[in-house]
């Protein structure tokens, strides 16, 4: 059984879980500190069961040109700020942050409409924490590299929605740190 069939044992480290595989339950101090070591910055990426992301399929690598490389793109499948205000106030429950305040988060796309995340679907939608080391002007720098590499052809789609998918922040580290010279800007 795979950890997502729900075999596990859930630890919370800020209000990310910490999901253990179940043979390690016998040793769960030891077995899950050293997982902590690789979650540092576990709060600010979403729970992989309430938004694991998803993809639009009407982009594929075929259409880029004429969906998300187009000028203008993002702006005629974003959802309105309705729809996204009311399923922020919704996931800010079901994430359980302590901080309830909705100024303080942004209801963000994990796989940016950009590189063709989908954009009604609430399992790639999540309230991400505005002011945090890793909030969400991080992400969208993150979101304009990997639109960029995406329509250069230095990445493929699929690589850079799974990159995106898996773990934000290492994507960012790899793809975005050291990038000196560049001009963020949010994309439309």
């Amino acid at each position: 059984m795979s950890i997502r069939e729900g075999a596990v044992s859930a630890h919370r480290v800020g209000s990310r879980p910490l999901r253990c595989a179940p043979s390690l339950r016998q040793w769960p101090f030891v077995a899950c500190a050293v997982l902590l070591s690789s979650f540092v910055h576990a709060g600010d990426l979403p729970d992989p069961y309430l938004t694991p992301g998803t993809i639009n399929p009407a982009v594929t690598q075929e259409n880029i040109d004429q969906t998300v490389c187009a000028k203008g793109y993002t702006k005629t499948i974003r959802p309105p700020a309705n729809y996204t205000n009311s399923l922020k106030k919704k996931q800010i429950l079901q994430y359980r942050y302590a901080d309830t305040n909705l100024h303080d988060y942004e209801e963000d796309h994990l796989i940016a409409l950009s590189i063709g995340g989908a954009p009604w679907d609430p399992h790639n939608l999540w309230p991400e924490p505005r002011h945090s080391e890793w909030g969400a002007d991080k992400k969208d720098q993150l979101e304009f590299v990997m639109y960029k590499m995406v329509c250069a052809r230095q990445i493929s789609l699929i690589d850079a929605q799974r990159a995106m998918a898996s773990d934000w922040i290492a994507t960012w580290n790899n793809y975005v740190r050291g990038r000196h010279g560049i001009r963020f800007r949010k994309i439309d």
